[in-house]
């Protein structure tokens, strides 16, 4: 009877082989640092070449590129739109010096912001076809990663440059108030629109986020991290689906006692008059921007102020929490955890102290050429008081600043199919729309 021997003696090599050798190898030897190195590498695995301002003999992003062509020559894979897209990303965060989180933020991701060949820009509303749509991070404080991106219009990304929250706030409040004109080319909703946006992903103080208009709703994918946001995401996108009577009767049963509930269901009343208004028949992103610009009304700003500053950021998070259980939420909207909700955003430690005490100063980086018109604009914006029945459109620096305490969590709404779909975070447990 014939046997056969194995040999099962022979040790396991914890040393990488084939190609994961070469880039260890390569990587080693290279003088740049592993991440440009990678990104060059990646390049070639996929047959393409980087930007030209890239390929010097001495840079990281060559070395990478060199080295992978040498191992893969000709078989290399597929490259579509979104992984041309994924890694000109990665490309732009590492000469910004920002991070990236390589995890969450995936090819598949980024043709999800946007995609569709009907789908708008949430702050120009013009259409994001072909290569008019550019994916870029809102929150400048923190780093490229999931929740933290949109794919807005090249016209925005440019009129944004590097102005940050604190100086499109007290901007978008001067040009409403007609104390300055819109610059840069977008009319004066769209840099209202622009700033909402981004504060959205930018912690707050309770009563300052509580003040903020919700001009515009959040996009594919992208995590509320305020919890009295994310509850005024929640409940205006109970209009955007039908059935909204009877899940407003669960809202409601819900909260805590009598003037509280009184207070929404007024508030609730008056944002259906707008939702009425927009007729039966309009399509999903025409009711998504009927219920944006319903909130440029000021007795609908009122009415939202005297329920959102009767509730702690606590109440916010634990009502949120207490109806998604129920299934109250709509839209594409789910829960995350406040680790899930900002994981890989590398957000700065004062971050937190900043959500209870006031707002982080301007952005330092070089400003882009005209900055300085906008920014001196920005800076002369007038105070108002939060308890101003007609100016509290816009939250004043030096309003109350109760917020949650610091072992809050975040909830993240996030749209994940559709133009009425969206996605926020919101702190405590996080909701958000994919």
């Amino acid at each position: 009877m014939a046997q056969a021997a194995f040999v099962f003696d022979r040790p396991l090599s914890p040393t990488p082989t084939g190609a994961a050798t070469a880039f260890v190898g390569a990587a080693n030897d290279a003088a740049g640092d592993v991440v440009g190195f990678a990104i060059g590498w990646d390049h070639a695995q996929r047959g393409l070449t980087p930007p030209l301002a890239h390929l010097h003999s001495a840079g990281p992003v060559r070395q990478g590129w060199q080295a992978a062509r040498s191992v893969f020559g000709t078989r290399t894979m597929t490259s579509g739109d979104a992984v041309q897209q994924w890694l000109a990303l990665r490309l732009q965060a590492w000469t910004e010096g920002v991070a990236f989180e390589p995890v969450q933020v995936t090819p598949r991701l980024l043709a999800r912001l946007g995609a569709g060949a009907d789908a708008v820009c949430p702050v120009s509303r013009l259409p994001l076809a072909g290569a008019a749509g550019r994916v870029c991070r809102l929150n400048t404080h923190a780093a490229y990663a999931a929740g933290n991106l949109a794919r807005l219009h090249r016209d925005v990304v440019k009129a944004r440059a590097t102005l940050d929250l604190d100086a499109l706030l007290p901007l978008a409040q001067r040009i409403d108030d007609g104390a300055a004109h819109a610059p840069r080319g977008l009319d004066a909703p769209a840099w209202t629109r622009l700033a909402v946006l981004v504060s959205l992903v930018t912690p707050l103080p309770h009563a300052r986020a509580a003040c903020v208009p919700l001009r515009v709703l959040p996009p594919n994918r992208l995590r509320v991290v305020n919890p009295i946001q994310a509850l005024q995401v929640a409940l205006t996108l109970q209009f955007s689906v039908a059935g909204y009577a009877r899940r407003l009767l669960g809202w409601a049963a819900l909260l805590p006692d009598n003037d509280v509930r009184q207070s929404f269901q007024i508030f609730m009343h008056t944002l259906l008059a707008r939702r009425l208004a927009a007729g039966a028949n309009a399509d999903a992103q025409a009711l998504r921007q009927a219920l944006e610009d319903s909130w440029a009304n000021a007795l609908v700003n009122r009415r939202w102020q005297r329920l959102a500053l009767r509730l702690s950021a606590a109440q916010c998070e634990q009502w949120l929490k207490r109806a998604a259980a129920r299934g109250l939420l709509v839209a594409g909207s789910r829960w995350l955890s406040a680790e899930a909700a900002t994981d890989g955003w590398c957000v700065d430690d004062n971050a937190l102290a900043t959500a209870e005490t006031g707002p982080r100063s301007t952005n330092q980086s070089a400003p882009e050429p005209g900055a300085e018109n906008v920014r001196r604009a920005a800076s002369g914006a007038a105070e108002r008081s939060l308890h101003d029945p007609v100016t509290a459109h816009w939250p004043s620096r030096r309003g109350p600043s109760a917020v949650a305490g610091r072992g809050s969590r975040r909830i993240s709404i996030a749209p994940i199919n559709g133009a009425a779909a969206a996605t926020s975070s919101l702190p405590c447990a996080s909701a958000a729309h994919v």
